[in-house]
């Protein structure tokens, strides 16, 4: 299936269409639940039997990424507050908005780059980001590197693979499979971790009245 979107979104819309997801999903509401780490891997296999040309490819997911980031990070610093009395949307929830607030403030600016490999965390942080105010200098730096090892180095993996591994290719879609489910983990870890937190917290609460 995703071999199928994968292959219909580069014949029509080539480079700019992989570009445009990971764009949209770095920094864009609308693209949170894109597939970005399993279209960037298998845009990596794609290329590794010669499909795309590895080079403008990664340079093509890198600045997608570190743009999205940037636009997400601008529109947290302008909306502001008012995100946080924002209604639920098809596109917006306010518990998206919550667990991405609860990282940033567990691991400050390490967000940025961290965040890359969580989804809908990855959409969230950068907006997240800008409405703490945090400085761009700062920001845009954490963003390099988040883009580079995310965009970039998910690219290469499906490359590699697929040139160590032609058999990767026949079976794409279980290494999807695979891929969707490593990426969720942390989103599970996180919130069980979470919610152990928050009962350990209402335990004290309830212990000292």
């Amino acid at each position: 299936m995703l071999e199928s979107f994968t292959h219909w979104l580069l014949t029509t819309f080539g480079l700019v269409g992989i570009g445009f997801v990971v764009f949209a999903e770095s920094g864009l509401l609308v693209g949170m639940f894109f597939p970005g780490d399993s279209l960037l891997f298998t845009a990596g296999l794609f290329a590794s039997r010669g499909d795309l040309p590895i080079v403008p490819l990664v340079a093509v997911a890198f600045l997608a990424a570190v743009a999205g980031d940037s636009v997400g990070y601008a529109f947290g610093k302008r909306a502001g507050a008012s995100l946080y009395r924002r209604e639920d949307s098809r596109f917006f929830k306010q518990e998206h908005l919550r667990r991405a607030t609860e990282f940033y403030e567990r691991h400050g600016g390490k967000t940025i780059v961290i965040a890359r490999f969580i989804p809908i965390v990855r959409t969230m942080a950068p907006i997240v980001a800008g409405a703490a105010e945090m400085k761009y200098r700062r920001f845009i730096a954490f963003n390099i590197v988040g883009g580079a090892l995310w965009g970039i180095g998910i690219t290469l993996l499906g490359y590699f693979l697929g040139q160590t591994f032609p058999w990767i290719g026949e079976n794409l879609e279980i290494v999807v499979v695979v891929i969707v489910a490593l990426s969720v983990i942390p989103v599970f870890v996180h919130l069980r971790k979470a919610r152990k937190e928050g009962s350990s917290e209402q335990k004290a609460r309830e212990q000292s009245e």
